[in-house]
């Protein structure tokens, strides 16, 4: 097992908070964070994070150990409220804000979070589910609230007038970011909470099977996981002057911990990209700003590969493209690095791991592979009967190291079957190793669908299917998709004449992340079923 270098140790911080005073001391003047054309630097950051947390502490009800919801696109407020919320000792829960209310119900119903930032374009949703829930505190921010007043304004109106980014709601109570970060005191109380193994961050993920789980990182687990990346970033990229892109979505666990902690550790400029998925500013950007590096997925890189204008950016000084999320296709990743000179590093993680669990070595990739694992980090690969397998053989990958979460929120049963009793958590994705040490992921988690990136568990799409009043029953499987790795099939037994297909994808927009709604639908006269009459969705897999 590879050792971290002693300058790396995560030991000597006892909690985020001093890893945070640490960057503020460090790197205090250097440009931190920037989106809309706006920089603020570590300094800034440091002071309207404690700025919203002393609001936490003094103007809510909220306690050390409480949870408060994130609920943002990457823009400068989410390192703000995620810093302000760990200085205040107050347990952050990252919410995609694609969620329809459906998806945030469960999320904060299961965290019994008592406080939630979100952006406006998404507050019609919460008011659907607003009084189901223990929520007290509510912030609503505006895209463009950190910028200087007159291009907060004309952002603002833009969102809400000209693009019709913001559907009217009633939340009363809401109070809006602006007012609070307004003439507040910096002054922080020590909380009595937030060190160690204490839970900082709760992640949402479903494992293998059924609704999502809350994964507890603590302190100890994100701090050893920073350290265990920036252990293969110093190979590859310089501390204090690298501009890194952020298209990855801030609540996702890869992005989280490269530009809200690595990134900042190392004294590096992060450029949060807010929507992706608008390739042309993307380029623009590009060929605005010199950048050394960024992370994608697939998607990404292939959406890029096939623009236009791809070919007038200069490459020349980009020195690190990572992937993570899902796994890169060898013909993406050799065309890519026909085209920009620049090799896609992939790596491999999961939210339980904090999440980085593998990533090739810079100058050693293995196209194909994940890479070996990072520094204090053990791996295996075991059989159904988790007798340990030996080198090229598929089976089971374990991973024991200390980025391995907590357990799962509230869910001890589902903790003691994902994690032994000596530590090693069962990944549910199955591997083999070759003589190297470099992994390759042969199969996914046996029932988990992977599109962009991002879970999509057959439970929760099947359960919202089932609501619909035509319907009998139905089941959802991953089938291959060029564009985003896989996508939703759907077999549906639905009542004669009660149902359709746009009827059902109606039905589904209502309740599910457009990335969860299913690209194929198929009426059947019945499911496969075991004895106990159990969907083997493994022969609608095969058939």
């Amino acid at each position: 097992m590879e050792k971290l270098h002693k300058d790396l140790d995560p030991q000597q911080f006892q909690s985020l908070p001093q890893v945070i005073d640490y960057i503020v001391k460090e790197h205090g003047e250097l440009p931190a964070f920037s989106c809309f054309g706006k920089t603020l630097s570590y300094s800034e950051v440091d002071v309207l994070s404690s700025r919203f947390a002393n609001y936490l502490q003094n103007e809510t009800k909220l306690n050390a150990g409480d949870r408060i919801a994130i609920q943002l696109p990457n823009i400068l407020q989410f390192p703000i409220v995620l810093y302000g919320a760990l200085k205040a000792g107050i347990v952050v829960v990252n919410t995609n804000p694609l969620y329809t209310a459906n998806e945030m119900l469960h999320q904060f119903k299961d965290s019994r979070v008592k406080a939630v930032v979100i952006l406006a374009n998404f507050c019609d949703k919460l008011e659907k589910i607003i009084d189901q829930t223990e929520i007290e505190t509510i912030i609503v921010t505006e895209l463009g609230d950190l910028q200087s007043p007159a291009k907060r304004l004309l952002i603002n109106n833009i969102a809400k007038y000209v693009r019709k980014m913001v559907p009217k709601y009633h939340l009363p109570s809401a109070e809006s970011f602006v007012n609070v970060m307004q003439s507040r005191p910096i002054f922080v109380q020590n909380p009595k909470s937030g060190a160690g193994d204490e839970v900082a961050l709760l992640l949402y993920t479903g494992g293998t099977t059924g609704f999502a789980k809350g994964a507890m990182l603590s302190h100890n687990n994100l701090i050893a996981n920073m350290m265990q990346l920036r252990a293969r970033c110093l190979l590859v990229i310089r501390d204090k002057v690298e501009n890194i892109g952020a298209p990855l979505p801030l609540y996702h666990s890869y992005a989280f911990l490269l530009h809200c902690l690595a990134m900042p550790y190392a004294g590096n400029h992060n450029i949060l990209i807010t929507n992706p998925r608008d390739i042309d500013g993307l380029i623009k950007l590009f060929k605005s700003v010199t950048m050394s590096g960024f992370v994608g997925i697939n998607t990404l890189y292939l959406a890029l590969l096939r623009h236009s204008d791809l070919a007038s950016i200069d490459f020349s000084k980009m020195k690190f493209c990572g992937a993570g999320g899902m796994a890169m296709t060898t013909a993406v990743a050799e065309e890519w690095l026909d085209v920009t000179g620049c090799e896609i590093i992939e790596g491999y993680g999961l939210t339980e791991c904090s999440p980085v669990v593998s990533v090739n070595i810079p100058g050693e990739i293995k196209l194909g592979t994940v890479g070996p694992a990072v520094p204090e980090t053990e791996l295996k690969v075991v059989d159904l009967q988790g007798n340990t397998l030996g080198q090229k053989e598929k089976g089971e990958l374990w991973v024991r190291g200390p980025q391995v979460m907590l357990g799962y929120w509230e869910k001890p049963e589902a903790t003691a079957e994902a994690i032994t009793k000596d530590g090693w958590l069962k990944t549910g994705d199955f591997a083999e190793i070759d003589i190297d040490n470099y992994v390759s992921i042969v199969d996914r988690k046996k029932d988990m669908i992977l599109v962009s990136g991002f879970n999509v568990f057959p439970n929760e799409v099947e359960d919202w299917v089932n609501r619909h009043p035509g319907v009998l029953e139905c089941a959802a499987i991953g089938v291959p998709n060029e564009r985003t790795g896989e996508s939703v099939k759907l077999f549906v037994v639905g009542k004669a004449g009660a149902v359709g297909d746009e009827d059902l994808l109606s039905h589904c927009r209502e309740g599910l992340t457009p990335y969860k709604i299913p690209r194929e639908i198929v009426f059947v006269s019945d499911l496969p079923k075991s004895n106990i009459g159990k969907i083997l969705r493994r022969e609608l897999r095969d058939n």
